[in-house]
């Protein structure tokens, strides 16, 4: 058993070791000791290869543990490139290169399913070429995410989904240390970029979709605060859907498609705010449909072009005010170069398009980097869309690349 501290992973090849890929299990840290495994701060990464009989990176009753500048190469030999078997919680996977998993949709880089996990930090990962990037929970309901931070991500050119989190069916029972109240999963700061590889018809799946949280009970008070993220292009579906608690904020989306659809997926739509967007679109822009009774749907102060639809709220809870919209043909008329490929790409407000009035945001406050825009600066709630500001924009150039710290 490795005691807390830093372990160093070499690259001076490929892994072909008789014991697959990397297992971690009976490996306990503490969160101000983790175990850390890592691979070399600068150079190339350490190899690990992925086999058709295992999945690569492996964790069972593990906690505290982070894993670190690794590559792992699935091969395309239909194991997931990071998995659970067992209980584990606390587990952070960051600056890893994950590819080779685009044998099928169902083949997954990072997956939580069979386990609940809680307090796992997926941080400045590549992923590419994925059947599905992410995926955290189960289809059944019974593994839940809680309390999770995905940040910085790029995940790109994915069949199916770029990341999921599923929904949550009532727990049976709260495994010890896993929180029973309300927490937030935040998912932040991340690209997710789907192309030609994408799956159509049926099998057509959003860059990203975050499903409810358990009907009652522990758990039932859980959400999403989703923000600062760029979502480009989904030739065959939507780029977000959601259901259960979420904040929707300061996010970019762009496409030729649709952008944003919350409906019933398999739980219910309770508590929704969606504030703070510039999109994009070919398609519809913003639809809400299907909140639960006594829950509030509020879609304001964003800012929405879009080839059908722009803005559409039918939930009985449901509100749309102060909020820019017009046809996505007029786009230039409001932004730098919206309908430009990238480079070139720019959603930065001209100068006297997107001020309008201040709003008072108090009902928003409780919510984690509420007053900062897409580039993390201070936000005049005077403009509508992701950026608060006009003419030349001073923060990152939109593109498939991993998103800096502001």
């Amino acid at each position: 058993m490795l005691a807390s501290g830093n372990y160093g992973i070499t690259a001076g090849g490929a892994d072909t070791g008789s014991v697959p890929g990397l297992p971690i299990f009976n490996l306990n840290g503490t969160a101000a000791a983790p175990i850390t495994i890592t691979g070399p701060a600068t150079g190339p990464m350490p190899v690990l290869m992925g086999r058709s009989t295992h999945n690569t990176v492996r964790f069972s009753n593990a906690s505290h543990v982070v894993v670190r500048r690794l590559e792992v190469n699935g091969r395309d030999l239909g194991g997931a490139g990071v998995a659970v078997q067992g209980p584990c919680n606390n587990i952070t996977i960051e600056d890893c290169y994950l590819h080779g998993f685009g044998d099928d949709q169902q083949t997954v880089a990072i997956s939580t399913t069979g386990q609940p996990t809680w307090g796992w930090i997926v941080r400045r990962n590549l992923i590419v070429g994925a059947g599905t990037g992410m995926y955290f929970g189960n289809s059944t309901g019974d593994s839940p995410f809680v309390a999770g931070l995905v940040e910085h991500n790029v995940v790109r050119d994915t069949i199916g989904y770029g990341m999921q989190v599923k929904r949550q069916a009532a727990w049976g029972s709260v495994p010890a240390g896993m929180p029973a109240g309300a927490t937030t999963t935040i998912i932040r700061h991340n690209v997710f970029a789907k192309s030609g590889n994408s799956s159509t018809g049926d099998l057509a799946r959003p860059n990203l979709l975050v499903g409810d949280c358990p009907p009652s009970g522990p758990g039932s008070s859980n959400g999403f605060a989703i923000y600062g993220n760029l979502l480009f292009e989904n030739p065959s579906e939507g780029l977000f859907q959601c259901e259960g608690n979420v904040a929707f904020y300061a996010n970019v989306l762009v496409t030729s498609g649709s952008a944003l659809r919350v409906q019933t997926h398999d739980g219910s739509v309770r508590n929704i705010r969606i504030f703070h967007n510039t999109v994009v679109a070919g398609g519809s822009g913003i639809v809400v449909s299907g909140g639960a009774a006594g829950t509030t749907q509020r879609v304001f102060a964003n800012a929405v072009f879009a080839g059908g639809t722009t803005v559409s709220v039918t939930s009985a809870g449901g509100s749309a005010a102060d909020n820019v919209t017009d046809v996505r043909a007029n786009a230039p008329g409001y932004l730098g170069n919206p309908l430009a490929a990238m480079p070139g790409l720019d959603l930065f407000p001209k100068a006297g398009m997107l001020k309008k009035t201040a709003l008072d945001m108090s009902s928003i406050s409780a919510h984690p980097d509420w007053n900062r825009d897409f580039n993390g600066a201070a936000y005049d709630s005077a403009f509508r869309g992701a950026y608060s500001g006009e003419g030349v924009n001073p923060g990152w150039t939109l593109a498939i690349s991993t998103k800096p710290a502001a």
